[in-house]
């Protein structure tokens, strides 16, 4: 009888996995991924910022939270070796512009330890970069990580060959990781957490 009990355990665990890789190597397709799962593997904090940034600067806020999941996995201490900082990775010198650009009081690097201050800087960068490709958004994506000037030559590239940007058209591997893994969470996030991202603030 023990024995049995200990089989049905060990098959129920096996079926568990299973079901979760099944759900991960499938993407966003078919299958759906268990909540426990998605709440575990994709958290969110922060949604009262998200909420309201995105919505300043008309943005999906399931597509900001994908953004922060990328960058800094909600890590608001995240540091990069190429001196990005907090939530959604920004050089001071990036946001120090946006200071600029947005009317804000001087700025100060320490200023982007400021889980709402990253988060409001960060959405306005990808409502610049969103607006610099026509709102494309698997440009915008990419010019987040690689930088404008470089989506700029495939992009122009793309039209060039008759259709907008995809994934094949990006050279950098890094990118182009990138840029799936934010569209898949994105994803993710409406799923999961669709309901918290859309409350008002």
């Amino acid at each position: 009888m023990r024995r049995l009990l200990l089989f049905g355990l060990v098959l129920a665990v096996v079926a568990g996995l299973a079901g979760v890789v099944l759900w991960v190597s499938s993407g966003s397709g078919g299958v759906q991924a268990p909540s426990w799962y998605a709440r575990t593997a994709y958290p969110l904090e922060y949604e009262s910022a998200i909420r309201t940034s995105a919505r300043r600067n008309g943005l999906d806020p399931a597509l900001v939270a994908a953004v922060i999941y990328a960058e800094s996995r909600f890590d608001a201490q995240a540091r990069s070796s190429h001196g990005a900082v907090g939530l959604m990775q920004l050089l001071p010198e990036t946001a120090a512009q946006i200071a600029l650009e947005t009317g804000g009081v001087a700025f100060m690097p320490a200023d982007l330890d400021d889980p709402r201050v990253n988060i409001r800087y960060g959405c306005y960068y990808l409502r610049t970069v969103l607006d610099t490709f026509g709102g494309d958004r698997v440009a915008a994506i990419a010019a987040y990580n690689a930088g404008a000037g470089a989506v700029g030559e495939w992009a122009a590239a793309a039209r060039a060959a008759g259709h907008p940007l995809r994934l094949a058209d990006i050279p950098y591997a890094e990118t182009r990781a990138y840029v799936r893994s934010v569209l898949e969470a994105r994803k993710i996030y409406l799923q999961t957490y669709g309901d918290r991202l859309r409350r008002a603030s």
